[in-house]
This record gives structure tokens, sequence and C-alpha cells, in this order.
């Protein structure tokens, strides 16, 4: 029954316990979050595309940059030059700029010969007039903006929570209508302050989108906010402005999923939406509303995943004409000095423009990782499944069978976590489920060896020299169903006595004998094992065993029989061995009785033993006395013969035996003789029937013939012999009026 595995079920249970405490947020365990980190970045890496994505062209402002066209910032008319040559000889198709323009650019001076046409000189109007014709080739802002104007640029810019809401710069105009989330508590990132551009530059550009990552809490950026919130306003990403100046999109909407399938007033967002004309494009997101990034493969001017051209090479114009014609080109930078290098799961110093390379490389593939809104419910459920199964089978399976199970187990949860990432694009917890499978595993083995074994090792103590050890395995599958203490059951007990040992022992030396001995009891006792007896005891020259203790058997007289059969077997291959060795030939008589008994741990307080008492046993020896009397190897009582029926059985005689009031028949298993057939064996059988119903009627002729034809039939048989012998010791004296056919025996 289960409940004896209840203990151990409930150490197996414990693991579950405590991660559902930390899926409810009762208790936080920080390692199973880096562990589903680890398990993501670990995904990541296996499945990166690790190829070229040539529709997207990073303009890096790298070292060569810096070393060539003077140190960061430069002047706004190079950033004007460098988007002329994009939008004029490259015809890229979009330009974005992962920099913000807060500041205006002061490096021409024009702000100071204007201050100066406006105060101590604003008297010679000569100079006014020279100041306003320089004006436009001195106004490196006016200038950069017009180098905007009209083609499909996006500005970047960033969104801080931790300058006490500094506000710098405009804000492009909100993604879109905020009615439109129906009032729906959506668990935006949500911002307090902004660096953002100068005005005159956000409105000549196209479109603006900040250009935050979400940092996770080990410092890895693996997601970045396509929508962000501030003073209830939402705002783009820049990877989803480029995206969508390349589709021309002029909107944006909250995309929510079918309310067929969920409770009534589900509000969560599924996606954002990017219509295009009748055409819509739904990228999903989470519960941030943010997007983890598929990185194609490692970062830089050399990890693979993008081309890089040097934003020098672009300004010298070495770059071929129509380079980058229809290309989505993004402007940052790698130099190390302008702090724009992000720890990745791919990299720890990984560009942070290429961050938004590889979100804008998945939009245009569709290929996109999200962690649902359902990711809770699918990790209670997982944890659920797998501690309670484990919780049910670890308990009853054998050590080698639980760890295939929990192998197995490990094997599906990885496989079906491998498929809903590259299959489905879904990034699902797995380090709860497995926390829950290998501590199980390990607390429930661990509860097996320490608690378990240590009963299994006491039991195994107890019973290891007295059952067969198959026996013992069998009883230490449930060791608490077994004691030492007394009980009263029926079984069946043996005597199996040596004959002639006294004779041997006078003719053989001691030495001699002991090895004899020694031979003889391993051969016989290697029967009883194999016949799922039990030994109780050696005395002298006999065993003495017992069947259906202490494993219980419904067919212990029937094992017995056919060990009492094999141990005669034995016996005689035994001697055949013997005989090449010139040693003595032995024989054994063996005594076998059914009934209720008393087994358990009996002795002293010096010794004890696990053995059986009562009359039954008592009747057993006296059986084993009568072999030599009747010239038989077994001497059965009737109880055995009666639960013990598939075979052929000879009644011997009706006893009286010393110490018992009552008279019992016995039994001999009668084999055919060599040669003979069933036939010839069942006519032995009639005639013997025929001599013990003539005997117990003292017709003494009728028994005499009929033993004259047995002994014809079966010459080999001394019980005819003895029979013989006993009905003309009758025939001479009187008849007997008490008779009654049973045979009484005084001695033990």
């Amino acid at each position: 029954m289960f409940y004896r595995h209840l203990p151990r079920a409930l150490v197996t249970l414990l693991p579950l316990a405590v991660v559902l405490l930390h899926i409810f947020g009762v208790v936080r365990l920080g390692l199973l979050d880096k562990v589903d980190q680890l398990i993501y970045d670990g995904r990541l890496l296996a499945t990166m595309p690790r190829s070229l994505d040539d529709r997207i062209v990073i303009v890096d402002i790298d070292e060569k940059s810096l070393a060539e066209q003077g140190r960061w910032p430069w002047q706004r008319s190079k950033l004007a030059d460098v988007t002329e040559e994009l939008f004029g000889r490259q015809q890229a198709a979009v330009v974005g700029f992962d920099i913000v323009f807060a500041e205006p650019d002061d490096s021409s001076g024009l702000s100071q010969l204007q201050m100066l046409a406006k105060g101590p000189l604003k008297h010679l109007p000569e100079f006014s007039e020279q100041v306003q014709s320089l004006t436009p080739s001195l106004d490196h802002d006016a200038r950069f903006a017009a180098a905007l104007r009209g083609h499909p640029a996006v500005l970047g810019y960033y969104f801080t929570s931790d300058r006490g809401g500094r506000k710098a710069g405009q804000l492009p105009s909100p993604a879109f209508d905020a009615a439109l989330l129906k009032g729906a508590p959506i668990a935006f990132t949500t911002w307090s302050g902004y660096g953002a551009n100068l005005p005159q530059l956000a409105d000549a550009a196209a479109a603006s989108g900040f250009f935050n990552a979400i940092t996770d809490n080990d410092g890895v950026v693996r997601s970045v906010p396509l929508l962000a919130q501030h003073e209830g306003r939402h705002y783009e990403s820049l990877a989803l402005a480029v995206l969508r100046q390349l589709l021309k999109s002029s909107s944006i909407e909250p995309g929510f999923p079918p309310t067929r399938f969920l409770p009534k007033g589900y509000q969560g967002l599924e996606s954002v939406v990017i219509k295009q004309g009748e055409n819509a494009l739904a990228i999903p997101v989470d519960q941030r509303v943010s997007s983890l990034v598929p990185y194609r493969n490692l970062g830089g001017p050399s990890g693979g995943a993008f081309r890089y051209v040097s934003a020098t090479d672009l300004l010298s114009g070495r770059i071929a004409s129509a380079s980058l014609k229809d290309k989505i080109v993004l402007v940052g930078t790698t130099a190390p000095g302008l702090l724009d290098l992000r720890v990745t799961p791919v990299g720890l110093a990984y560009p942070g423009v290429e961050v938004h390379a590889n979100l804008l490389s998945a939009f245009l593939d569709g290929r996109m990782l999200v962690k649902p809104d359902y990711s809770l419910g699918y990790q209670l459920t997982m944890v659920v499944v797998v501690g309670v199964l484990l919780a049910f089978a670890l308990p009853v399976l054998s050590a080698l069978r639980a760890t295939l199970l929990s192998v197995v187990m490990l094997v599906l949860l990885g496989a079906l976590d491998f498929w809903l990432y590259t299959a489905q694009g879904l990034v699902l917890p797995l380090a709860s489920s497995l926390f829950v499978l290998l501590s199980a595993f390990a607390l429930n083995m661990s509860y097996g060896y320490f608690v378990e074994s240590r009963s299994k090792r006491d039991l195994a103590n107890l019973f290891g020299t007295y059952v067969p050890p198959e026996l013992v395995s069998e009883m230490l599958k449930d060791p608490d169903s077994y004691t030492m203490q007394a009980e009263s059951r029926e079984l069946t007990v043996m005597f199996c006595d040596m004959r002639g040992f006294t004779q041997l022992s006078e003719k053989m030396e001691p030495a001699q004998l002991q090895a004899l001995l020694n031979t003889v009891f391993s051969r016989l006792t290697q029967v009883v094992r194999a016949h799922r007896g039990t030994i109780d005891k050696y005395m002298g020259d006999c065993i003495m065993a017992f069947w259906g203790a202490p494993v219980h058997t419904d067919a212990h007289a029937t094992l017995a029989v056919q060990a009492a059969i094999a141990m005669v077997d034995a016996l005689n291959e035994l001697n055949r061995e013997h005989a090449a060795k010139g040693w003595p030939q032995v024989g054994v008589g063996v005594g076998l009785n059914t009934g209720a008994m008393f087994v358990g741990d009996m002795g002293s307080d010096i010794r004890r033993s696990y053995t059986v008492m009562g009359d039954a046993v008592n009747l057993a020896s006296r059986l084993e006395g009568l072999t030599r009397h009747y010239g038989v190897d077994w001497v059965i009582s009737e109880s055995t013969r009666q639960q013990a029926p598939a075979f052929a059985w000879q009644e011997l005689d009706t006893v009286s035996v010393n110490g018992k009031e009552n008279a019992v028949t016995v039994y001999t298993v009668l084999r055919p003789i060599a040669g003979s057939t069933p036939e010839a064996l069942q006519q032995e059988l009639t005639l013997w029937g025929r001599v013990l119903k003539a005997y117990r009627a003292q017709d003494w002729e009728a028994c005499e013939v009929h033993l004259l034809n047995l002994n014809r039939l079966c010459p080999q048989r001394p019980l005819y012999d003895f029979y013989a012998e006993r009905v003309q010791k009758l025939r001479a004296s009187a008849p007997d009026p008490a008779w009654d056919g049973t045979t009484r025996f005084d001695t033990k």
C-alpha cells in the first residue's frame, strides 16, 4: 500500500513547497532567476543564426573616425555631411541615430557674433549684415536639421529616472492615443525624466525613438522596451520608429488577445501592431511591453552579424556610391571612450547600436522571442505536475528505475522547453521545474539511503542467515511488514536427518567427516533456499527448515514437498561424486508436517534465533524418525498432503507417535521406477490400496496375496517387504478385538 511510502513521498514534495513559495513571491529564490537567465543565454547562443544580415548597416563612429575627424562631439556640420552622404550618394532607405543631440552646437562661434551684433556693435549695420550673411554657414544645427528634413531619418533619445526627473530637449509626439488602452492596467516601463533632442532637430526628423534597454539584475541586456510611459503618454523605441519609417507606417496600436479564450475583462497587452495601409504587423511583447533581443551573432565589426562602415570612410568619400542603397542604416559608436558598450548574453562589450540592429533584423524576419503573460501559470502547472508525479512514483521505484524516470523527465522537460523556444519563440521558465525534479530525486535517494536503507540493513542482518537471499531481497521491498516478534501462523516444517551418521563418524577421520558434512549440508541448504525455505538450524546431522515465514506464501506445503524430493535427488547426485572419492554413501530421511505453530525470535538473553515451536513442529520431528521403519525417504502428514495435492501420494499408515494423543495418517511421495509408465504407477497404487484395506480388516491372507503381487510388480520397494514381515507377525498372533489399524510408536 502507498501509505507505507507516505513519509518518503512527503519528503519528495518539500522542493515543490519551496518553489511554490518562490512562484507566489513569499520567499524569493534569486538562484532560480539566475539559472533561468543562464538557460536563456545558453539557448540563445545555441540557436543564433550566426550569419550576416546585409539589410542593415552600422555607420560606426569608431576610434579610427575620432583619430581622423577629431574628438567627440563633432560639429553638427559633419553629421549633416554624414546624413547627406547617406541619403544622397548612398541612397539609404532609412537612417537611425543611436545618438542624442540635446545641446546646441556652439563650436562655430555664431552665437557670440550674434550677441555682439545685438550688443556693443549693434550701431554698426555692416557688422550685423555680415553676421547675417554668415549665419547659414556657421549655424551647424540648422544645417544638420536641413539635412534631416524631408528624409526618413530617426533621432534617438533616452529616458531616465535617476536624475530627479530632469528633462532636456523636446520629446516627439506620443506613439498612440492613450485612450486605445481602454484603461487596461499595463505594466509599461515608466521613467520620470528624459534627455531628448533640440527642438530644431526633433522637428526636422521624421521620427524619434528612445534607445533605452532593460538591464537585468545581473547587469546583462536581454530586452528592450518597445513602448515606454512618461507622464501618462506612451513613446516608441528607436528600433520601432526605424521600422515604421521603413514600412511607411503612419500609426501604432496596442494589440490585445482574442477575448473568447480569456476571462471577461482581461486586458493584457499581447502585441504592438504597426499599421501599414490595410495590412498590419503584430510584434509580440511581454508583460512590460518589451521585446527580448534575438541576437544574431557576436557583436562589433568582426562579429559577423552586420556590416560596419567607419564614419570617417563615409565622410572621406572612400565608400563607393550606392553601396548602401535601400539599406537600413544605424549611426552609432563602438569607441570605448563614448560609453555605448553593453553586457549582453553574447558579449561583455557589445555595441549598444547593434542591440537595436538585432531587434530590427528580428522584426523583418518575424524571428521574435517573447515571454508570454501566461508564463507564471505555465511555471506553476509544470512544477506541480513534476512534483506530484515524482512524489507518487519515486518512493515505490527501485533506485535504478527512479534514476531512469528522473533522467527521462529531465530530457522531456528540456526537449519541451527547447521546442517551445525554437518553434514557437516562447521563453518560458525552466529552472523551477528542474529544481523540483533534481531536488526531489536527491532527497528521495537520500531518504532511501539514510532512512529506509538502515531499516533494510537491519532486516537483512536479522534474517540473512536464515532466509534465502532472494527472499531477503523481496522482504527489503517492504521492511516494515517483517519483524522478529513471535506470532502464530500456519507453516510447513521439515526435519531432514542423515542416515548412518553414527557409523560414518566411527569410520572417518574428523577432518574427513567435517568435509563430508559440510558438503552434504551445503548441497541440501542450496535446495532449501532454491525452494524459498527458511533454514531454522543445524542439529548434528539434522537440518530443520520451514516454509511460509518470514515471507508469507500460500504454497508453503507444495514448496516444502518439492524441496524434500529435490533434496533426495541432490543427495543421490552427491553420492555419485563421493563414490569417485572413495567416500561412503549417505542417505536421508525427511519428515514434513503442516499446521499452526509459533514463529519468531526466541531464546535466551545470551542466544536467540528465528525459529518455530509448537505441537506441529514436534510431529514433523517424529515423522522424520519413521522413515527408517517404513523404508521410505519421506514421511509426510495428512495436513501437508491436503495442501499439496499435485503429487503421486502413497498412504503409509495411520500412526500414533510419542507425545501425540490422536492418530495421524502419514504418506510418502511415490515416484515411478525407472523404465515404468504412469499406468504402472497407477496399478501399483491400486494394489497398495487393496493391501491397506485388507490389512485394516485383518484379512491377512488377502493382504499377503496383494503384497506378493506388489513385490513382483515393484521389487525395489522396501515398504512392501516391511509390511510383509509385519503381516506375518500379526498373523501368528491372536486377533485383537480393539484393532483399528493404527500403529503406535512409543519412542521419539
